[in-house]
């Protein structure tokens, strides 16, 4: 898809306070470690993920969201009155009914003529909210939108080791198994998008563009469980890792296409953050320079649908982006899908 009127107005972002290391996650699954006569460290070695974020327990979604979408608003000279549309699109909701969406549209009291509802697709949910919110500004329906995340990972991490903790005996399959979930961080991400009738014009979205190997959905799944205090999941870490490349590179060359721009034009590049592993696989697979990156896995880990937007705002607050110059933001998700958005 293309877009001709889309602008990105400002991103916000919210993190909690509290750091936790891999190896505060290793000293806890010391139990499991001394049965499998496994060292401490190999969590960073194999992830490059030093630590997360993790809230408070009992910290909401959409608290979390609310949060990043006020850093947005704060930011921006866009009448509030005027955002026709807010999508909630994370893994993390507060409840099954009604949607998150609903909860953040009450608390920064958007107008009644806007729009609130969820839009989850694992770790690029984000990225769809983004294509759809663009499409109707596009269309005319409405001319600015509003999309936002909220990642807690802290309950998944906990019952992660609580589970591995409980059984008499832990293979290093399930152990493997259980890798992912170990490197899953916590963040709020918020994006303003507009027509550019008010508001900034620094930063053009132009185009994006998916594509689907569903034939991969059992490679990563995640679900709550009885008996343990927050949602669980499976990840056959390296079957994903090959197959989301190769979903990746399909993506780009199609990508490349679409936008008719050239790799080498590209000055910066932004990716759903995953650890050194799937950076570095990525980066190989499309023949890409790993200095126009700006990775955030290593002090954030891997924060879902959060992960991609967030990286964006920090590269931009660094200096290492610049609002306006030709961005690829990389997006995958479990599933399999990927989505690749270009801005300029």
């Amino acid at each position: 898809m293309r877009f001709d009127n889309v602008y990105i107005d400002s991103i916000g972002t919210f993190l909690p306070e509290r750091r936790v290391s891999s190896l505060e996650i290793e000293e806890r699954l010391a139990p499991v470690y001394d049965k499998l006569r496994l060292h401490a460290g190999r969590l960073e070695l194999m992830s490059g993920i030093r630590e997360r974020r993790f809230f408070e327990p009992g910290t909401r979604p959409s608290f979390i969201a609310t949060q990043a979408a006020r850093a947005v608003l704060e930011k921006s000279d866009v009448d509030r009155d005027s955002i026709g549309c807010l999508i909630h699109s994370s893994v993390c909701r507060d409840f099954m009914e009604p949607a998150t969406a609903t909860v953040v549209h009450a608390a920064l009291e958007l107008p009644t003529t806007c729009l609130a509802f969820d839009l989850s697709n694992a770790c690029l949910g984000f990225a769809n909210a983004i294509c759809v919110v663009a499409s109707m500004i596009d269309r005319g329906e409405i001319d600015a939108g509003l999309v936002v995340s909220g990642e807690d990972g802290g309950p998944l991490v906990n019952a992660t080791i609580e589970t591995l903790l409980a059984k008499e005996s832990v293979t290093k399959k399930e152990l493997k198994l259980a890798y992912a979930s170990l490197t899953i961080g916590s963040g709020g991400a918020a994006m303003l998008l507009t027509n550019g009738k008010s508001g900034k014009r620094d930063t053009q979205l132009i185009g994006a563009l998916s594509r689907a190997a569903t034939q991969y959905n059992e490679l990563c799944r995640g679900d709550h469980s009885s008996g343990a205090s927050g949602p669980l999941m499976e990840t056959d870490s390296e079957a994903l890792l090959q197959a989301g490349n190769a979903l990746a590179l399909e993506t780009w060359t199609a990508f490349l296409t679409e936008l008719e721009w050239e790799a080498d034009s590209i000055e910066r590049f932004v990716t759903h953050q995953v650890g050194a592993a799937h950076r570095k696989l990525l980066f190989e697979t499309l023949e890409l320079d790993l200095s126009r990156d700006f990775p955030t896995y290593a002090e954030l880990g891997n924060i879902g649908s959060v992960s991609l937007p967030l990286t964006l705002a920090h590269s931009l607050e660094a200096g290492f982006a610049v609002p306006g110059q030709r961005t690829a933001l990389l997006g995958i998700g479990s599933g399999l899908q990927c989505a690749m958005l270009g801005l300029a």
